[in-house]
């Protein structure tokens, strides 16, 4: 949201990750800002926007308060911010709509009206989902667990990886990723929504997209001439087993000694009473690894990628030169590059180094659709919510010492064009939403993971 309005000529006081609510507030206050605008990336920041929200009211504040980013919904804003502060709460979709929302709120005239549109919006969101939260039911966590996804071990588990441990790429060839870019995600990120290529040829703004295009090219090659950015990788596989709704990883062929284990969420939602056409199993990522009883030796794999180192410092002395568009540019394909190399990585985990996937032939355009066996679920995401498994990643490859990749505090990753997560060989895995729980999953995931049930919530709120 703040590099789409800072390309429009809006001034953006970029705070960065996790800024207390009392920084933000007193920045506000001594710059005169006009919005206030949250970034919700992870999930502590949720309960954080929150805080925020009641400050702002606390110490009467009367200016707009926007919401956006991955973690973000109009549900939750509606629900927990929203009625915390009196003087406009407005969640922002994508970055496509924040100049439209922000032009709307500086003017007198339509200012009033989009608050007011908005509160009685959110309000409807509100008895919606107090009436749904009625109907829904949420199976027990015993229920959840006998619709299990059950599979013939035996015939569907896929070989040994060629290593076991962990194997470090440094300095991998940029020249590699640039075919393998994902432009589509790129173009959003200027406000320009489309498909690309076709995007190049949008009777509206194509031509803005074709020169973004190449100004992206220019760059990258001059990125890559200098020496400008890293990137690097680290992949593991280890010997696993699932036990429940968890996954005990061994430091050896069969489970003589449990190195790290990994907790999963399973989904509670009982499905056969919202809508025939969907599965009637419960799904949980352990399932996809063959269970300590079935006697079959599996394994896991774990990675984590970055093409951010370098980029800070680039992006900075862009900015010293009034250069805020190259600086813009240079994170947004930095990113870019990041899932080009996550997909690189997964693609040769695939054909060399577990082997599963050895005789796929697939184009670009289907690798990006992800068409082929296997799937790479990150922490922090619908299938497995939890960020506090990057910890696990981290410590099982080393991360921070191999490619000099870290977590902060509230695991947020850095560099920030950095991916992470898992590597499941099964034929039937699958990505999936854990969704809502229940208060008996809370408890005995607490209990598993060794925290407590308000660390568990924390965490996991918005599935609550």
């Amino acid at each position: 949201m703040g590099v789409v309005l800072g390309c429009n000529n809006y001034e953006v006081i970029d705070l960065g990750v996790m800024a207390p609510f009392h920084e933000i507030l007193d920045t506000a206050r001594a710059e005169g800002a006009d919005v206030i605008g949250l970034s919700g990336l992870i999930t502590p920041s949720l309960d954080e926007m929150v805080t925020v929200a009641r400050e702002m009211d606390r110490q009467e504040f009367d200016i707009p308060l926007l919401i956006g980013g991955a973690t973000t919904s109009v549900a939750h804003t509606a629900v927990r911010i929203e009625p915390e502060y009196s003087h406009g709460v407005i969640h922002v979709k994508d970055a496509s709509r924040a100049v439209t929302v922000m032009s709307d709120l500086i003017a007198e005239e339509s200012r009033a009206r989009l608050i007011e549109d908005t509160r009685k919006r959110y309000a409807n969101v509100r008895v919606d989902r107090a009436s749904r939260s009625e109907r829904r039911r949420l199976l027990s966590i015993e229920e959840a667990r006998a619709r299990r996804e059950r599979f013939d071990w035996a015939a569907t588990v896929a070989p040994a990886p060629k290593f076991t441990g962990i194997r470090v790429f440094d300095d991998y060839p940029i020249q590699d990723l640039l075919h393998r870019i994902d432009w589509t995600p790129f173009f959003l990120t200027w406000e320009l929504r489309g498909t690309y290529p076709s995007i190049l040829e949008h009777p509206r703004f194509g031509r803005e997209a074709r020169t973004l295009f190449e100004d992206a090219k220019r760059l990258l090659t001059k990125m890559i001439e200098q020496r400008a950015l890293t990137a690097s990788a680290v992949v593991g596989f280890f010997p696993a087993n699932s036990v429940g709704d968890d996954v005990e990883l061994y430091a050896d062929e069969g489970p003589s000694r449990v190195m790290e284990e990994l907790h999963f969420l399973r989904q509670q939602s009982d499905k056969r009473n919202q809508r025939a056409s969907l599965p009637k199993e419960s799904f949980c990522l352990a399932d996809f690894v063959a269970p300590t009883e079935s006697g079959v030796a599996d394994h896991v794999g774990a990675f984590v990628v970055t093409s951010g180192l370098g980029v800070d410092e680039y992006a900075a002395a862009l900015e010293a030169a009034h250069d805020d568009y190259g600086s813009i540019m240079v994170k947004a394909l930095a990113d870019r590059l990041a899932e080009a190399l996550a997909e690189r990585m997964h693609e040769r985990v695939r054909k060399e180094f577990w082997g599963y996937g050895r005789d796929e032939d697939l184009d670009n355009e289907s690798l990006i659709k992800e068409k082929y066996r296997g799937v790479r679920p990150a922490p922090g995401y619908p299938a497995c919510p939890d960020h506090t498994e990057k910890a696990t990643i981290w410590r099982l490859l080393d991360a921070e010492r191999s490619i000099g990749t870290r977590l902060t505090e509230n695991f947020a990753m850095w560099p920030a064009a950095t991916v992470s997560g898992f590597y499941f060989s099964h034929p039937n895995s699958h990505y999936f939403g854990v969704g809502r729980i229940g208060r008996d999953q809370v408890e005995d995931y607490a209990r598993r993971k060794r925290m407590t049930v308000e660390e568990v919530e924390r965490w996991l709120g918005p599935n609550l």
